[in-house]
């Protein structure tokens, strides 16, 4: 006996579509890895180096404001980028990509454009990252019928970098209690 069986094209596109979600975020997430450890190397670099610092610390000094403040530009992308793979093992299903990648992205394009002439390899792989993270939202929001409400993406952006900022600025403070980064550090 014959079952009489339809199968909707629509349907089948959208599993497709789906499946193809996952190994490009996962080699988003492998490059921003990447990204990671090449920042995570730099910061044990500029913390060793800059380490006397601490105490003998002169304002007026171009060379050491320079070297403190390539340590906090180092830190804070690094710390975002963290925040932002966090965020991002939080993607559990196809609909929750939506509601996590636009802000994440436009966080990854922030970091890129400070680290462009500190460390272009980094700023490189986060472009590629952005691009792809890109796709993926954009495949996804057809899959789910989602929209993107750019405002909230851009204050959420906001809102994650100035934790960020706060949590490097008390960590910093901390290795160097005579410094005021509000005042020497402009990010």
């Amino acid at each position: 006996m014959l079952v009489k069986c339809s199968t909707d094209s629509m349907e089948i596109e959208n599993i497709s579509h789906s499946v193809t979600l996952v190994p490009r975020l996962k080699y988003s997430v492998n490059l921003l890895n990447d990204a990671i450890d090449i920042l995570d190397c730099k910061r044990g670099e500029l913390k060793t180096v800059n380490s006397d610092l601490a105490c003998d610390f002169d304002e007026t000094d171009e060379l050491q404001v320079d070297a403190v403040n390539l340590e906090y530009l180092v830190m804070f992308c690094l710390d975002t980028l963290v925040y932002v793979k966090s965020s991002m093992e939080k993607i559990s299903n196809v609909e929750s990509i939506p509601e996590i990648l636009p802000s994440a992205i436009s966080v990854i394009r922030t970091v890129s454009a400070r680290l462009f002439d500190v460390i272009p390899t980094c700023s490189q792989k986060l472009s590629e990252i952005s691009v792809h993270l890109g796709s993926i939202a954009l495949d996804s929001a057809a899959l789910t019928t989602a929209r993107f409400d750019f405002s909230l993406s851009n204050s959420e952006s906001s809102h994650i970098l100035n934790e960020v900022k706060l949590m490097v600025n008390s960590k910093l403070n901390k290795q160097y209690p005579n410094l005021d980064f509000f005042k020497l550090c402009s990010t």
